[in-house]
């Protein structure tokens, strides 16, 4: 029973993965889907490269933002820490002082977070459309050698024509 049950979980598997592994388009009467797939998957690839550009633009702004947040909150932190050493003379005056200092650092350290979570997701952004563009372009280079076997069946003997 120990055995079974993963040879049948494995055979299942196996399968249902089995028709994704043909080849889709085979003759002359699948060239018109392929040239329709094939359209689609240009025009997905240029809005994906659109999109990667941009944010591959918008990135050096971000940097920029997140070092700037960081310097503010470390120079609020250092203001704040200057202040609460003068408020241990016992001053009202001063404490009042050390406690806005305090509060505008702790700003700036949100401020500062929030800065660096936007770059870190826009890093993430960039990551995900440079995977998404790979793979589409691979399949478009599925689509390609697709077409090239239809075109060999055509005429025996032709060199396959790439476009």
């Amino acid at each position: 029973m120990k055995k079974i049950l993963p040879t049948l979980c494995l055979f299942v598997l196996l399968l249902a993965a089995l028709p994704g592994q043909a080849q889709k388009y085979k003759t002359v009467n699948d060239t018109t889907r392929l040239s329709k797939e094939e359209g689609k998957l240009l025009q997905a690839i240029a809005d994906v490269s659109n999109k990667l550009t941009k944010a591959q633009n918008e990135l050096p702004a971000y940097q920029a933002k997140a070092k700037e947040a960081e310097n503010d909150a470390s120079d609020a932190a250092s203001a704040s820490a200057d202040q609460a050493s003068k408020a241990n003379s016992g001053k009202v005056k001063d404490a009042k002082r050390a406690k806005r200092k305090a509060s505008k650092a702790y700003g700036e350290a949100k401020d500062s977070r929030s800065a660096t979570n936007n770059l870190n997701d826009l890093e993430k952004k960039i990551s995900r459309y440079q995977e998404d563009l790979t793979k589409k372009q691979q399949r478009l280079q599925e689509l390609v050698t697709m077409r090239a076997a239809i075109n060999a069946t055509i005429v025996p003997g032709a060199t396959p024509v790439m476009q």
